[in-house]
This record gives C-alpha cells, structure tokens and sequence, in this order.
C-alpha cells in the first residue's frame, strides 16, 4: 500500500494533467461548459425535493439544504466509484506505453471528482444563507471528513478497478450496487428517524446502520457539520478510515501482482 500511495506522490504532475485533461474533456463542446458543475446536483435536488418535500411532504426543516448536504459528498462518491471501476479497462491506450503506471487512473477519476464536488460547495454555502442556515465554526471539521471519504473512496475505487479488468460484469454489478446503496444511505432521510429494530433500541438500531454502511457515517458527519452545526462523530469516521485502509491493502496488492498483465487483460 505504501508503494502504490508513494508511487502516486511521484507522478502526482501526470495525475494533475490527466484530471484536467479529463475536466476539459467533460465539458468539451458544451455550451454550458463547466456551468455544469453546478446544474447537474441542482437539478438532481429539484427532482428530489418535488418528490420527498411536495409530493411525500416529509417533516424534515428547510429540506431542500438538508438534502443538498447529503448530495454533493454522494455525487462525489458514486461518481468516482462508478467511473473508477472502468478506469482501468476502459484504458489500453496509456496502459500500452512503457511503464506507464496503472494505479494513476483510478486516482484520476476521484481527484476529477473531488474538484468538482470542491467547485460545489458555494452552492451549499448559498442554498444556507437562503434558508437563513449560516455556517458555523463547526466547518473547521469539514476537512477531516472530506479526507476520510476521499480516502475511503480512493481504496473502494481501486478496489473495483483493479477486479474489473479481468472479471467485466462487475462494472455492471457495482453500478446496481451504488444505486442500491443510495437508498440505504442517509441522503435522502434522516438518520434519526430509523426505528427501532427487534431487541434494539433506535439508538442500538442507528449504531448498527452507521458502522455498517461507511457512507451513512460520513453523510451523517456532513450533516452535523452544516445542518446541525456539531461536533462530527470522530469513532464512526475512525470505523470509516480502518474499513478504507484494510479495503486498500487489498487492492494495492492486486495491483502488485496483476499490474504486469493490466495491458494484456485490457
């Protein structure tokens, strides 16, 4: 794992170019250009609040900025999932020249995302200020939440990307997988409304949720952060990094022994 993050540091001008060569290449031949950035999770909160604030009528204050908090870190995560698990098959072209280093595309994808979920954030910012819901020393926090679902993203990406390459359905069963899982993470509902469960007490039953869905710790400390302005649960993101550094010793270590025949699965 060390080698794989240090050989990433050595080509860290190659991941910059290829991100922004990727960037410009989203874009290209849009009139709307990177105007995109921001209509693509505006748009996708419309959508919902018409359906769970209008139609459904939840309960949930100022629920258009409740939402948009849990949106913007999803849409940077299935994002970079679903477009790193292909990075690597989808890229014989690079993976053909000498020494070119595979574990660089799956970092691509995610970095692309993480500046795009980073141009967002005045959005966020904005939407609060009109709903009188002002930030808050708390902020403070956002950036070691934002590291743990970086890294937390970057192992799960690697993860895929590596087994894709030899095993193709399996882009097609992450991409169900993702949609899935974003009905049983907290982005469209609130945490606090899970009921008890059997012998569980709703506070057993929200522990239980948290520590196994990684991602409903990180909504939820996004959520302290900017709707509730508290103190993040450090424990649940110390539960989410552990999960992310056992998932990317596994797959540093496929790409170990797999790297030399990327080019010829490809």
């Amino acid at each position: 794992m060390v080698r794989n993050l240090s050989e990433l540091y050595q080509y860290r001008a190659l991941l910059w170019a290829l991100s922004l060569r990727e960037l410009k290449a989203r874009y290209r031949a849009s009139v709307l250009g990177f105007m995109w950035t921001f209509l693509n999770p505006t748009l996708n909160m419309l959508v919902y609040v018409l359906v769970f604030g209008v139609l459904m009528r939840n309960g949930v204050p100022n629920f258009p900025y409740f939402l948009f908090c849990g949106l913007l870190p999803w849409i940077y995560f299935s994002s970079s999932v679903l477009g790193g698990t292909t990075s690597i098959s989808d890229r014989r072209d690079l993976l053909t020249k000498v020494r070119f280093p595979a574990q660089v595309l799956p970092a691509t994808v995610v970095l692309t995302n993480l500046i795009n979920f980073l141009l967002s954030m005045p959005l966020l910012l904005g939407l609060g200020l009109f709903f009188g819901v002002l930030p808050t020393w708390h902020v403070v926090f956002a950036l070691p939440v934002l590291l743990v679902q970086t890294f937390f993203t970057l192992a799960i990406t690697y993860f895929f990307a590596a087994l894709n390459v030899a095993f193709r359905d399996l882009q097609h069963i992450v991409s169900n997988l993702v949609q899935m899982l974003f009905f049983l993470t907290p982005v469209l509902w609130d945490v606090a409304t899970i009921p008890a469960m059997g012998t569980m007490t709703a506070e057993e039953t929200r522990r239980l949720v948290l520590t196994v869905n990684p991602m409903a710790s990180v909504m939820v400390s996004w959520r302290d952060i900017f709707v509730h302005h508290t103190v993040p649960d450090f424990f649940s993101l110390g539960v989410v990094m552990g999960i992310a550094l056992v998932v990317m010793l596994i797959a540093t270590s496929v790409f170990e022994r797999r790297r030399e025949e990327f080019a010829e699965l490809v």
